[in-house]
């Protein structure tokens, strides 16, 4: 079967885990050059190892702006031009809107929208005209969940962004699309705040409230961002793909 990215270079921030990794898995078995980052130099070595082939791993925090001007820098001296551009990084951090500080605050502004904003300027350059850049969003852009205050308004920040950039970037036939997963069995959960004994009992019921009773993967998220990275999605452009096991239709 023909490859649907072949040749095709591809950034994933955030590729060292969860969905990023099992994105940058399928994007390189569908024949593209896949570039990760990630702000651990170990996790990095280690998902580049595990991905294999000619995979790239670039230590960056997308909450950095230095670190993000750098990332492009480096890309630009290797030579080559972005063709998909999938800006998974993201943290979240969850509890009542009373307990959130300014700290939480500005962590997961910078990593998930003002970070995400720079990276798309910095990139824009270096990607080749009829690019795709694929926004990873959330339902929770969608919904009131309870206790996502924060989380759920940079989400809808990048939403929003899907959208204007869609409109400006649209001369040169570049696509932007927002992918906004449901509850998703990812590492994230140990990293929300939530005490670890609590986490098991929280995934319960996230999946109980799911009309498909269950998580969904990585793997499922993966092969949603390989539609809107290919031709197949060629006259889809400032979308929100919502997957979710139908928790906001159902």
């Amino acid at each position: 079967m023909p490859s649907k990215l072949k040749d095709k270079v591809a950034i994933i921030t955030g590729g060292n885990s969860g969905i990023g990794l099992a994105t940058a898995k399928l994007f390189q078995a569908e024949g593209a050059r896949v570039i990760i980052t990630g702000r651990r130099k170990d996790a990095v070595e280690a998902a580049v190892k595990d991905i294999g082939g000619t995979c790239k791993g670039i230590v960056s925090d997308t909450g950095n702006l230095d670190d993000i001007s750098h990332l492009y820098e480096q890309i630009q001296q290797s030579g080559f031009k972005i063709d998909i551009l999938f800006l998974n990084a993201g943290i979240a951090i969850f509890g009542p809107f009373e307990t959130m500080d300014e700290a939480a605050f500005d962590a997961m502004v910078n990593v998930n929208f003002k970070g995400l904003f720079f990276n798309v300027q910095k990139a824009a350059p270096l990607l080749n005209d009829g690019a795709s850049i694929i926004i990873n969003s959330s339902i929770a852009d969608q919904k009131g969940f309870p206790n996502t205050n924060i989380y759920a308004a940079t989400k809808a920040a990048v939403r929003s962004l899907a959208r204007t950039l869609s409109t400006e970037l649209l001369e040169r036939k570049i696509r932007v699309n927002a992918l906004a997963p449901g509850p998703i069995d990812t590492p994230i959960f140990d990293k929300i705040g939530i005490p670890a004994e609590a986490v098991p009992e929280m995934k319960e019921g996230f999946a109980a409230q799911n009309p498909m009773k269950r998580f969904g993967t990585p793997e499922e998220i993966a092969k949603a961002a390989l539609f809107l990275a290919s031709d197949d999605s060629s006259y889809i452009t400032g979308i929100d793909l919502t997957v979710d096991g139908g928790v906001t239709q159902l």
